[in-house]
């Protein structure tokens, strides 16, 4: 108990910016930019206007972290309403749904993204705790098990394992998996529900550490029966756009979160570039780590709390920071955007995780005009 006061109270000393100023500006931006009146978060930038079942997710996610309930049902109702049939405890979200090519708004992908599967249940469960709503929780318990049964497979030689959906993602060469689909904290908080989530946490571990031999993290790979890992076929050994959330979330683990330590210290080799290069790069191949590119705003934002956990990497954390406020995204970048409120959000100690990947914010007060 006295651990869980210390990490309160940690949270509320003021750090590069403090989470103790009024409401989280950086949440009203993006609302205003971003997320509908009825409640959809919109990626502008593309020509559909698309929505995604991870912004929903992420959307959700962050108006729990700014203690918005009024937005919060809002993304709920809409999810629900148009990408799920009406009916979360009963179907999956579909991906994406947006503008098509005779001009209809309507589903455009029918299939489910478990990365953001994940995001709404979790987003319901502790939305269920912290607000004392028992009917988000049963209702992010309901979409749980409905990923499970629609997501979790069986796999020989590793075991239960996540898909990133229901269908197309296993076929004769193997099984592609997204590591950024399968934030520990996540299924740390999801082990408190079930063990299979447990499991799965464990073989998360391992999918981490072998799939990313030089200590940088692929967006995809193949397990292979028999063989194990391989790279994958359709993106090669690439790490960029979907890999980055990997370093956000393995730095974002409360400090005696289980594997933490050997965690961080195998993806030294991405914090340690970042330093030698003085940015985030956009492309790495991951075997031999060779870079390209210069990484958005976002990349920097979702690089922050693993930097904060490196003992000398003061000088390269401050540098992104101020890149932040130097280039801060565009109103319609969509995923940079979200990029900046997970990590630039955990970097003024808006919220935590704790060991068993339940949140804690620290919610601001609203101040008046």
């Amino acid at each position: 108990m006295k651990g869980f006061v210390a990490l309160l109270l940690t949270l509320t000393i003021a750090g590069p910016a403090s989470a103790a100023q009024c409401g989280w500006p950086a949440w009203d931006s993006y609302r205003q930019a971003l997320v509908s009146p009825d409640g959809r978060v919109i990626d502008p930038s593309t020509e559909q206007q698309v929505t995604t079942s991870e912004g929903q997710g992420y959307g959700l996610f962050f108006a729990l972290l700014a203690n918005d309930r009024t937005t919060f049902a809002r993304l709920l109702r809409w999810t629900q309403d148009n990408l799920a049939g009406g009916d979360l405890s009963r179907r999956l979200p579909a991906w994406q749904w947006g503008r098509d090519k005779d001009g209809h708004w309507q589903v455009l992908d029918p299939n489910n993204a478990s990365d953001a599967d994940l995001w709404i249940a979790y987003s319901l469960l502790e939305a269920g705790r912290l607000w004392r709503q028992p009917g988000y929780e049963k209702l992010g318990l309901d979409l749980l098990w409905l990923s499970a049964a629609h997501s979790v497979r069986p796999l020989p030689g590793l075991g239960l394992m996540l898909l990133p959906g229901g269908q197309g993602f296993d076929n004769a060469n193997g099984w592609r998996l997204n590591p950024s689909y399968l934030p520990p904290q996540l299924l740390a908080r999801f082990a408190l529900v079930a063990p299979i989530w447990g499991e799965l946490a464990s073989n998360t571990q391992r999918l981490l550490m072998e799939g990313a031999p030089q200590g940088f993290a692929p967006d995809w790979l193949l397990w292979q029966r028999g063989q194990g890992w391989a790279v994958d076929n359709v993106t090669g050994a690439k790490g960029s756009y979907d890999a980055i959330r990997v370093y956000l979330w393995l730095g974002m683990l409360a400090e005696d979160a289980p594997g933490r330590s050997e965690l961080l210290k195998h993806f030294q080799p991405m914090a340690q570039m970042t330093a030698r290069l003085g940015a985030v790069p956009e492309r790495l191949d991951t075997h031999s780590g060779a870079d390209s590119g210069k990484g958005p705003v976002g990349f920097s934002a979702a690089l922050l709390p693993m930097l904060a956990s490196v003992s000398d990497g003061a000088d390269i954390l401050n540098a992104q920071r101020e890149r932040l406020h130097r280039e801060p995204p565009a109103p319609d970048a969509y995923y940079n955007r979200s990029l900046l409120l997970f990590g630039q959000g955990w970097d003024e100690r808006r919220y935590r995780f704790d060991r068993n990947g339940r949140l804690l914010p620290v919610w601001a007060p609203a101040c008046k005009k």
